[in-house]
């Protein structure tokens, strides 16, 4: 017996195990809404304020639980405010499917209200991008654009006439239970040419990235069995501990200086599962030898010249090293790196110690850090609280760590935070945010007021665009339409039905976070007013260091009189 084909483009979802769409409804996907509300016992719609977020949120899901995240629009403006989240969601390499309403096949290609061309607009962001032109091919053109999204590890886009899922269609059975991606074969000798290499280092260093993702305690063990230090992409945060003693932290802008002067001595690197783009940060081309392990063969050699290419799972041919014992015993790099490491410790502590009004923003991260459950999930927003967040917060493996990481999109955090609750409603979620950031979506935390979702949002309130402005002065810059108005969020949060506080010390914003994970069934805000410390590189480089001078100079010219600048120790220790 024939269906609509709208009911069988849902039992497609089913069998692919989604359980969140998020999204909204409207004229040119009302079609498809109808039939996911037949179905709401087996996939939950949540209706979002603006498409963008849906999209966000879809993405974060995706990056968190490794399955397919669907959001859904109208076309027209509805389709144009996903792209954002979309292209989040292509350049972290995260599955996720976009349903796109358009006008019905009578009124298409006629100039009709809110066509606009969905194949040529998503053409870019898209690895899967069709046009479903009849009602008997929606299903298995559906099922096809899933495998894509996962086989390609990025964003398949449907675009669906809106008279179409009304029509009838024949039953198809969807390829879900079927479909299995083998990850390509090691050999013998290129386990044996990466086990030569690393009997035969001196300094060998580890850069782990989400390729680790599911094989954590495999790579875990090889470090310490081989007594190397690591330091995790942004991305891969909490994989492995950061509170491992091998652990180096992160490296680049936001890193620490040890990794950046272990990755500058190093003869050996190790590239697991991760593009890190940052070449300067790398080791010099021809200072040491390298090993990358990918299963995307466009990654390797991208970043640095490689000597064993292994392009496969990174926990299959991790196992199987690992399966050789122990391939190098010395232990003087490792502890060279691990005081190095313990001098940043130290001070990374003496400036999470600060007391002062308003708040040092590293002394509420490192509150956040303290008082987080084992598995809370965070969803940190890009700016300052990005840095904040990877120097100050140590992630656990039983914990989990969501960013924008290549896209660098401000206003990710709330959207993350609902789809982690949401996904994991067992479980925490806590976004921390700019003022900046978290303007740009506030209108969803109403979101989290009507599902009931406990998420805790950490607004870091500096009533400036932070990282920008540190970004203007490393350039040379003078600042200028960085300041921003102040908006009491608090104020806010209750007026959507939420929980609000107002902090500006320390001791205020400890009581407010608290009281948040006593809060069961509704989102708390908790505006934070902090001071605005500078987000300073590990590693202050010789560009850096030129941009911060002429800016010194330009300030003093325009207004006769010389910057606020970060204290000159912090300057100088990261700096030498």
């Amino acid at each position: 017996m024939a269906n609509k084909s709208s009911e069988e483009l849902v039992q497609v979802l089913i069998d692919w195990g989604v359980k969140n769409i998020y999204g909204l409804p409207g004229d040119s996907i009302d079609t498809t809404v109808s039939a996911l509300q037949e179905k709401q016992d087996q996939i939950k719609f949540i209706q979002v304020r603006h498409e963008e977020v849906g999209a966000l949120a879809a993405a974060a899901e995706a990056k968190l639980t490794g399955k397919l995240g669907v959001c859904l629009s109208i076309g027209g403006p509805g389709a144009i405010h996903m792209l954002n989240g979309l292209y989040d969601a292509k350049m972290d390499h995260a599955p996720v499917l976009a349903l796109l309403g358009q006008v019905t096949t009578n009124d298409l290609n006629e100039g009709y209200f809110q066509e606009i061309n969905t194949p040529k607009l998503f053409d870019d962001v898209a690895v899967f991008n069709r046009t479903i032109t009849s009602p008997d091919n929606l299903a298995e053109v559906l099922d096809e654009a899933i495998r894509s999204a996962y086989e390609h590890r990025g964003v398949a886009v449907l675009t669906i006439p809106d008279n179409l899922p009304d029509e009838k269609a024949a039953p198809y059975q969807s390829s879900a239970k079927s479909f299995h991606l083998n990850a390509p074969a090691v050999t013998d000798e290129q386990l044996q040419q990466a086990a030569d290499l690393i009997r035969a280092s001196a300094k060998p260093i580890a850069l782990v990235g989400v390729g680790a993702r599911n094989a954590g305690p495999a790579v875990t063990k090889f470090l310490e069995t081989n007594h190397i230090p690591f330091i995790s992409s942004m991305p891969a945060k909490g994989i492995i501990g950061d509170a491992h003693p091998n652990s180096l932290g992160n490296v680049g802008k936001l890193g620490t200086k040890p990794a950046y002067e272990a990755m500058k001595s190093a003869d050996l690197l190790l590239l697991f599962g991760t593009n890190y783009p940052y070449k300067p940060y790398l080791p010099k081309p021809g200072t040491a030898k390298c090993i990358q392990i990918d299963l995307n063969p466009e990654n390797i050699s991208r970043r640095y010249p490689v000597d064993v290419a292994i392009q496969s799972d990174l926990g299959l041919v991790i196992t199987a090293l690992n399966k050789q014992g122990e391939l190098r015993q010395d232990k003087r790099f490792l502890s060279a790196c691990q005081k190095s490491m313990a001098n940043w410790n130290q001070w990374m502590t003496a400036k999470t110690q600060i007391d002062d009004t308003p708040i040092a923003p590293e002394a509420l991260a490192s509150a956040i850090d303290k008082t987080a459950p084992d598995d809370l999930i965070y969803s940190i927003d890009v700016g300052t609280s990005t840095t904040w967040g990877a120097r100050f917060i140590h992630a656990k493996p039983t914990q989990r760590y969501v960013i924008s990481a290549w896209l660098g999109t401000m206003g990710c955090g709330l959207p993350g935070a609902i789809a982690a609750q949401q996904a994991y409603p067992d479980r925490r979620a806590l976004t921390m945010c700019g003022d900046g950031a978290f303007a740009m979506v506030m209108q969803d935390f109403v979101t989290a007021v009507k599902y009931h979702l406990p998420i805790i949002c950490v607004v870091l309130n500096n009533q400036k665009l932070a990282f920008i402005e540190y970004e203007q002065q490393a350039a040379g810059q003078l600042n200028y339409e960085i300041n921003l108005a102040d908006i009491d969020f608090a104020k806010f949060a209750e007026s959507c039905g939420g929980v609000g506080y107002n902090v500006k010390n320390i001791t205020e914003f400890k009581k407010a976070l608290a009281a948040a994970y006593q809060e069961k069934d509704k989102p708390v805000l908790i505006n934070a007013y902090v001071r605005d410390d500078a987000p300073l590189p590990g590693k202050i480089v010789g560009d850096e260091a030129k941009g911060y001078m002429k800016y010194g100079e330009e300030y003093l010219t325009s207004y006769w009189k010389i910057p606020e600048l970060p204290p000159l120790k912090d300057i100088m220790r990261q700096f030498f």
